[in-house]
């Protein structure tokens, strides 16, 4: 068992971080108008004076890489070199910034205003903000939020505008672009626009990468762009991206910058304000189009309590430093520069290696609020009563306890936790579930999740009289609601709770076998979670690490072994993946006994979503979470992976071909039957 540890664990969890101050502060206590009008002069790269937007196209325009790709795509099509730079032009001026310090005044204003409304605090590491500031000065910088709402990019702009850095120049979905008045106005503050694919449109693309490139070259601003690509609907963070993050690189790799500084930014909320919207876009419900009229409508908004953000900027990685070793340049001088080249397998690894490196960073200093501990907890309630057994909620005395143990734990292991110290637990946990009401319901001390079809005696039958279906629907977004909060906390638990499955699932101490199984669930989950390539010893080690120094585990040469006190702790772990199993187990299931001949992937999420309605229906599931479409895609993307299933080219469309043997033996190997785990405060 060897492999190349792409990063070290721990390292970061013993790191002392930034403090965090509350920027909302001084404009609570002082004028907002004073503020969007304040002297802004923010120090660029190398001391550069901004670039007009008109110089920046031209540039590109100019550029020996875009007009070669004109002449190739001139050779292709037969059109005239001047008719596909006209355009290329077109392609410009439809995706480029065009940033307008009014505009920017108008958001400041605008935005301390909304914010005040909305939060309680915008905390931010102001040694993070230092740390850029220097960045910025020497190198190219790349900003790369984590993505969990539309308020990201406005609230990393407003941060910015707040300390005097320059403003990012930040890669926009066209779909914003179609908003009237909002759309330009979001060009006028730095969005750039790009279509979400262009499959293998030469121009488009070339055009794109220079935009970029040109940008990154001559430091004129920050490039701020999303790793993930979208807007987690889970909170839980995606499978990054690599387009964009190898366009930042080129410039690089080519030796046209000596050094570009990638700068990870953890953004966390405590109450998210898609939080239903993700829920019913998971089940189904088709996202709402981006509008005025839509934004206009959610003004009511303004009017409810979101509670705090939090905003770390991570330590600026030097890409220099991370490719010695690791890639050998010279490769880029075999051609000319303006040539465009596939990427090596070195380089794509390279890459690759460094996307993953980066999310794990925004992970690690995501700052956890005591919330997301108590929907952990009031998730795995109330999953222990489903099938049949009247829920009875949880003690709020016994759900402090329990969260101030899960406090204690989630420490152990790294967590980044923000607790109130000048509080006492039982306010904590009670302040955490009043911005929450929504999706909690406390009653006579005790505490239950909302849209339960059965409550306390007395609560009555929330759902009234409506049917199953709509029912389970109504709970189902409670449910995926609450879980995007536990999900913010799953990777600080994700490898000790692989290493929990693993020893719940394998028959055997032997530490081989338990190793095995680790790395079998490791594999499967590998489109769930972030899971660097190549880690499996590293990521074991840790868990046992972890373990063992909770003296949940007795970890030898040979075995691994939970201790009498432990089992606490694993059947917490052990319950936190549960409903990731249960979905992938349903999504085998469906595969083997119902998928028809012929199966698109259109059609799976609908036909799968349907069949785990039934199995919930008749008591045959206990995890709503199986309904989510993201949990289903992913379990197919790994099927795909692991050769189990295969795409398959037809005439008219690509169908899916299922290895039931093999999908069966994931499934066996998964757990075979459904699991029953009971939660930790079933166990108590």
């Amino acid at each position: 068992m060897a492999s190349r540890a792409p990063y070290s664990h721990r390292d970061s969890m013993l790191k002392k971080r930034d403090d965090l101050e509350d920027i909302l502060e001084e404009r609570r206590n002082s004028s907002d108008l004073r503020y969007a009008l304040k002297c802004y002069a923010p120090v660029l790269y190398k001391g550069l004076t901004p670039c007009k937007s008109i110089v920046l196209k031209s540039m590109v325009l100019e550029s020996d890489q875009l007009r070669y790709v004109i002449n190739q795509v001139s050779k292709e099509t037969g059109e005239a070199a001047d008719v596909i730079q006209e355009e290329a032009l077109a392609i410009l001026e439809e995706m480029g910034h065009r940033l307008q310090l009014s505009t920017v005044r108008f958001f400041a204003f605008a935005l301390s205003k909304a914010f005040k409304a909305l939060f309680k605090s915008v905390c931010v590491n102001e040694e993070g903000i230092q740390r850029l500031q220097q960045a910025i000065q020497e190198h190219p910088v790349v900003l790369l939020p984590s993505h969990r709402s539309y308020m990201d990019f406005l609230l990393m702009s407003y941060i910015l505008y707040t300390y005097d850095l320059a403003l990012p120049v930040i890669a926009a979905g066209m779909d914003f672009m179609g908003m009237k008045f909002v759309g330009e106005m979001l060009r006028m503050s730095g969005a750039f626009f790009i279509r979400r694919s262009f499959g293998k449109d030469k121009l488009y693309w070339a055009a794109f990468s220079e935009y970029v490139k040109t940008i990154l070259r001559n430091g004129l601003a920050p490039v701020e762009f999303f790793l993930e690509g979208t807007r987690s609907r889970t909170c839980k963070s995606l499978t990054p991206k690599l387009g964009l993050l190898n366009i930042v690189m080129e410039p690089f790799l080519k030796g046209e910058v000596f050094d570009v500084s990638l700068v990870p930014v953890s953004i966390s909320y405590e109450r998210i304000l898609e939080e239903s919207l993700y829920a019913r876009e998971l089940l189904g419900v088709p996202k709402p189009k981006e509008s005025t009229s839509g934004l206009l409508k959610a003004r009511k908004v303004l009017n409810e309590d979101y509670g705090s953000i939090h905003v770390y900027f991570g330590q600026p990685v030097s890409v220099r430093s991370l490719a010695q070793g690791r890639v050998n340049r010279s490769q880029f001088n075999l051609v000319p520069r303006h040539i465009p080249q596939k990427p090596s397998e070195e380089t794509q690894g390279f890459v690759n290696d460094t996307a993953y490196r980066l999310v794990r960073a925004q992970e690690e200093n995501m700052v956890l609020k005591p919330w997301v501990l108590v929907a952990s907890l009031l998730l795995q309630a109330h999953y222990q009563y489903q099938g049949g057994v009247a829920p009875q909620g949880v003690a709020l005395e016994e759900l402090t306890e329990h969260t101030v143990w899960l406090r204690g734990l989630s420490r152990e292991f790294g967590a980044f936790l923000h607790w109130p110290d000048n509080m006492l637990p039982s306010d904590v946990v009670s302040s955490s579930l009043s911005l929450h009401q929504g999706l909690v319901r406390v009653s006579e001390g005790r505490v239950w999740l909302a849209l339960v079809e059965q409550g306390p005696a007395g609560a009555g039958d929330p759902c009234g009289d409506a049917a199953p279906e709509e029912k389970l629907f109504a709970q189902a977004v409670t449910v995926l609601s609450c879980a995007s909060y536990r999900n913010q906390v799953l990777h600080v638990f994700l490898r000790p709770a692989l290493l929990a499955a693993a020893i719940h699932t394998t028959p055997s101490a032997k530490k081989e076998d338990v190793f095995n199984s680790f790395c079998f669930l490791r594999n499967m989950m590998a489109n769930e979670f972030i899971l660097c390539p190549g880690a499996d010893v590293q990521d074991f080690d840790e868990a046992c690490y972890l373990l063992g120094k909770m003296g949940a585990l007795q970890v030898s040469q040979l075995q691994v072994a939970a201790t009498c006190g432990g089992y606490k702790t694993l059947n917490f772990l052990t319950a936190m993946l549960d409903p990731f199993l249960q979905g992938y187990q349903v999504v085998c299931r469906y595969l083997c006994e119902e998928a028809p001949e012929g199966l698109t992937e259109k059609q799976f999420v609908p036909a799968v979503r349907n069949f785990s309605v039934k199995l919930l229906l008749a008591g045959h599931l206990k995890h709503c979470e199986v309904l989510s479409s993201d949990l289903q895609k992913n379990a197919l993307a790994a099927l795909l992976r692991l050769g189990a299933v295969q795409r398959v080219k037809g005439t008219e469309q690509v169908t899916l071909k299922v290895n039931k043997m093999s999908v069966n033996s994931l499934e066996d190997t998964l757990g075979g039957k459904l699991s029953t785990q009971k939660s930790v405060l079933a166990r108590l």
